[in-house]
C-alpha cells in the first residue's frame, strides 16, 4: 500500500546533499523520517529505532544500509530507492533535511531531534576534521558528478581558521541560508523551529539529545510507545545497553554513518565523546553573552530555551 504525499514546503539542497532526491520515492504507512540537523543525535536515534524495530542488536547489515541519508549525494539515487523498496520490515529512513523539505503526509511519522546548538558546533568541527575528503569527492562525483562544484564554491573550497574557537565562531556568525547552508547555528535552529511548529501534530515527534543522556531507557520506551512498537519487557535491558554510547563506539564499524564508504579517517572517532556541555571549556562571559545575542536574532526565547536545555 502506498502513500499519497504533498509536495515539500521548501527545497535544500547543498554540495552534501538535496531533498529533491526524495521526489518519485513510494511511502508506506508508518514509514518514519528521522529529520535530524545534523550532530544533534541522527545515528543515535537510528540505533535506538533500530532497537526497536528489530528488538535484537544483531542487525543483518551495517545500519547505514538499512537506514539510508536519502539525500545524500554520495550514492546514486536508484540504489537507495531499490534498497528501501526491498525492505520488508518497517523502515526508517535518515535525512537532514528539514520538515518542510520533505514529502508531506499524515501518514508518515517525521521524527527529530534537537541538541544544544553550542555542543552542535563543537561536534561538527570534530565531524569535518575526522572527515576523509578525497573519499567523499571521489563517491559525490560517481553519484552526482561535480558539475555544480562551482555553484556552491565559486572561490575555491573555503579555507578552515586554524583555530578551534575561530571556527567555532565562524560556524555561529555563518549567514548561509538554511536552503543551501550545509550546518551552522542559523541552519541548526531553523530545522529545530521547522519540527517545532509542528510538535502538536500526531505524526510529529521531537527529542532532545540532553534528554537522551539523562534517561535512556525511558526515552526509548516512550518513543516506542509514540512509534507504536511492543518491546517485551525481558528485552529492555539488552537494548538500552545497545544504544548506548560506549556499544556504538565499539561497534563503529557497524553503527557508525556510511562506515562501508571509507567516508571517514576513523570510524570510531565519529563517536568521539558525545558529551553535554564541552563548550564550558571555553566559552567565557563575554563570549556567552555575544552568542545569546546571535542566538537571539535566531530563534524565539520558547524555541531557544527548548533547544539549550540539559547542560
Amino acid at each position: 500500500m502506498s502513500v499519497t504525499v504533498d509536495p515539500p514546503k521548501q527545497h535544500y539542497r547543498n554540495f552534501l546533499f538535496d531533498s529533491a532526491r526524495w521526489d518519485g520515492f513510494e511511502f508506506r504507512p508508518g514509514d518514519i523520517i528521522i529529520s535530524t540537523p545534523p550532530k544533534c543525535g541522527t545515528t543515535w536515534t537510528q540505533m535506538i529505532v533500530a532497537l526497536l524495530i528489530f528488538q535484537t542488536p544483531e542487525f543483518d547489515r551495517p545500519l547505514a544500509e538499512i537506514t539510508p541519508w536519502l539525500d545524500m549525494q554520495t550514492r546514486k539515487l536508484d540504489e537507495v530507492f531499490a534498497d528501501l523498496d526491498a525492505q520488508q520490515h518497517r523502515r526508517f529512513i535518515k535525512t537532514h533535511t528539514p520538515i518542510d523539505g520533505l514529502p508531506q503526509s499524515d501518514d508518515i511519522i517525521y521524527l527529530c531531534v534537537g541538541r544544544d546548538p553550542r555542543d552542535v558546533g563543537i561536534s561538527m568541527d570534530n565531524h569535518i576534521l575526522n572527515m576523509n575528503l578525497e573519499s567523499f569527492i571521489g563517491q559525490r562525483a560517481a553519484a552526482a558528478g561535480l558539475d555544480d562544484l562551482a555553484e556552491f564554491f565559486p572561490d575555491g573550497l573555503p579555507e578552515r581558521p586554524e583555530s578551534f574557537v575561530d571556527r567555532w565562531w565562524a560556524w555561529v556568525d555563518d549567514d548561509t541560508p538554511p536552503a543551501s547552508a550545509t550546518s551552522s547555528l542559523l541552519s541548526t535552529l531553523n530545522q529545530m523551529d521547522v519540527a517545532w511548529q509542528r510538535r502538536d501534530r500526531d505524526n510529529v515527534i521531537i527529542k532532545h539529545y540532553a534528554d537522551y543522556k539523562q534517561d535512556l531507557e525511558g526515552e526509548m520506551r516512550d518513543l516506542a510507545r509514540q512509534l507504536e512498537l511492543e518491546v517485551p519487557e525481558s528485552l529492555w535491558p539488552e537494548l538500552v545497553h545497545a544504544a548506548g554510547f560506549a556499544y556504538m563506539q565499539e561497534h563503529a564499524d557497524r553503527v557508525a554513518p556510511n562506515a562501508t564508504q571509507d567516508l571517514w579517517l576513523s570510524a570510531k572517532d565519529f563517536f568521539r565523546s558525545g558529551k553535554n556541555g564541552q563548550w564550558l571549556d571555553f566559552l567565557d562571559e563575554d563570549g556567552a553573552r555575544r552568542y545569546d545575542a546571535r542566538v537571539g536574532e535566531l530563534a524565539t526565547p520558547e524555541l531557544a530555551e527548548w533547544a539549550h536545555r540539559g547542560t
